[in-house]
């Protein structure tokens, strides 16, 4: 299930999607975690992009439909959680960066290795190990109530906007596509920007 704002926006515009899923509610099995943190990619004009160099197998997924998930193994250690934007054809995607768990925090602290809540889910690899999700991940429609692996509606977060993290100079650092819930600091990755 998803509003219809954030499907036409899917659709549409990669920023404003990006926002939109601030709040939503990620879900795999009894875990559920809101999301506060998210990152914007476009093909055609962010070199940050995995498709701004065009599709390949990696990222094919990319330039389907909108709303399913584009998973990636990150320097050979962590896999990252994506979800496809922009009509089919025209790659974008939404990089998941961090989430403020809300059920079945027993599961993900035994993923984690024990850390403290806050720790659970503050970062893309912490995200996905938490929810065990990997490469066979990748495609699953995250929309689709029926998928082991979806987001389900939340409620509107207040949205604060900042530079993106870890791309290298002329990869698109400058550009402030990285938003964050401006109410759930405390459970974002770092650097925390402050509040407006």
């Amino acid at each position: 299930m998803i509003d219809a704002e954030l499907e036409q926006a899917l659709h549409e515009d990669v920023l404003t999607a990006s926002k939109l899923l601030l709040g939503t509610v990620l879900c795999r099995d009894s875990r559920r975690a809101r999301i506060v943190e998210t990152e914007a990619y476009r093909a055609e004009d962010d070199p940050g992009s995995h498709a701004h160099r065009g599709k390949t197998p990696r990222n094919a997924i990319m330039f389907g439909e909108p709303g399913f998930a584009y998973v990636y193994f990150n320097y050979g250690v962590h896999w990252m959680l994506n979800v496809t934007a922009h009509q089919k054809g025209r790659a974008a995607g939404i990089l998941i960066r961090a989430a403020q768990p809300l059920e079945g925090l027993g599961e993900m602290r035994e993923l984690r290795g024990g850390l403290e809540d806050r720790q659970l889910l503050s970062g893309p690899g912490k995200l996905t190990k938490a929810f065990e999700i990997t490469g066979a991940d990748n495609g699953v429609a995250l929309f689709d109530p029926a998928s082991d692996l979806r987001i389900e509606p939340g409620e509107r977060a207040r949205v604060v906007a900042t530079t993106r993290i870890g791309l290298a100079e002329g990869k698109g650092h400058e550009l402030p596509w990285r938003f964050v819930d401006a109410d759930r600091l405390e459970w974002i990755s770092r650097p925390t920007p402050k509040p407006t």
